[in-house]
């Protein structure tokens, strides 16, 4: 559970978390990562972990952001299913369980479905809706609670921010999605920390670049050569409108002549950055290979 300047909800998150490991009986573990508060969530948190043995604390320096919270308790966790939950109760506790059961069905990834009336509905919706549609994900919500197996988490390539397309990630390599309904409640301490349009538009473009990732940089010569021979085939056609012009008509256009050039160059520009990206991409594969290898051997 990522936490940032949540100190007067981590008492009543612990305490549902009892609660829901003494109903469910699963052998669970509550790692709880200060994500560089600049209140007391911290001292909250280690007077939960004296009280209670199933929770463990974890303190970054300063604000990381919410994906290398995750990576960091992901190295203090035990558990071979992980859930992750904010800290602000808007998700709760209780729904853990069912998230783990749809795991046990055979399922890689399970995606909490909220319900119940929110902020920002209508934001949620499209970007949920342009998700499903850029990635084929069969889930409705991506950034509600989830829970997936361990090696999930190991093996994908998270950079900052991308906690948010850790199922369309799962996906892109073959795991199995499902999703529950879960209950979203109204926060009842502290303020929402996604706040802003500025993070409609980091999550827009983080999207753009999830999936820029997981198709043409694959395949980079099918971006860069097809642009690039557009370039060259409208350099072609102008070049040859201008040969008309010159020695048909005799009118030549000096500025006609420099578009023919600048296009022709950008053209074989694109195919050497075409060859270049690909190169690239065939040394990441092998790199990602050995990866997997090792993370088998081990």
């Amino acid at each position: 559970m990522p936490a940032y300047n949540e100190e007067d909800n981590i008492s009543l998150l612990v305490e549902k978390t009892r609660e829901m490991i003494d109903e469910s009986g699963l052998d669970c573990e509550l790692v709880i990562v200060d994500d560089g508060s600049t209140d007391s969530t911290y001292e909250r948190i280690v007077e939960c972990e004296k009280k209670h043995d199933f929770v463990e604390s974890v303190r970054h320096r300063r604000n990381f952001g919410k994906t290398r919270a995750l990576l960091n308790g992901l190295e203090r966790s035990r558990g071979e299913i992980l859930v992750l939950l904010d800290a602000d109760l808007q998700y709760q506790p209780k729904d853990i369980p069912k998230l783990v059961h749809e795991i046990s069905k055979g399922f890689d990834v399970v995606a909490g479905w909220k319900s119940g009336k929110y902020q920002k509905q209508l934001v949620s919706s499209i970007y949920n809706r342009l998700s499903r549609w850029l990635f084929d994900i069969p889930v409705h919500d991506q950034n509600a609670v989830k829970a997936f197996k361990r090696e999930i988490l190991e093996e994908l390539p998270l950079r900052k921010d991308w906690h948010r397309y850790i199922i369309a990630l799962a996906r892109d390599r073959g795991y199995r999605i499902s999703e529950v309904r879960v209950e979203l409640h109204p926060r009842r301490f502290g303020t929402s920390k996604y706040g802003g349009s500025w993070r409609i538009a980091i999550g827009v473009l983080d999207m753009i670049a999830v999936k820029f990732q997981l198709s043409f940089m694959r395949k980079p010569m099918l971006l860069f050569g097809t642009v690039g021979g557009i370039f060259l085939t409208v350099g072609v056609v102008a070049g040859i409108v201008a040969l008309y012009l010159r020695f048909g008509l005799g009118r030549g256009l000096s500025y006609l002549l420099y578009l023919v050039v600048l296009l022709i160059l950008a053209g074989l520009s694109l195919f050497a950055l075409g060859f270049l990206a690909e190169a690239i991409a065939h040394v990441s594969e092998r790199i990602a290979r050995l990866e997997e290898k090792l993370f088998r051997k081990e």
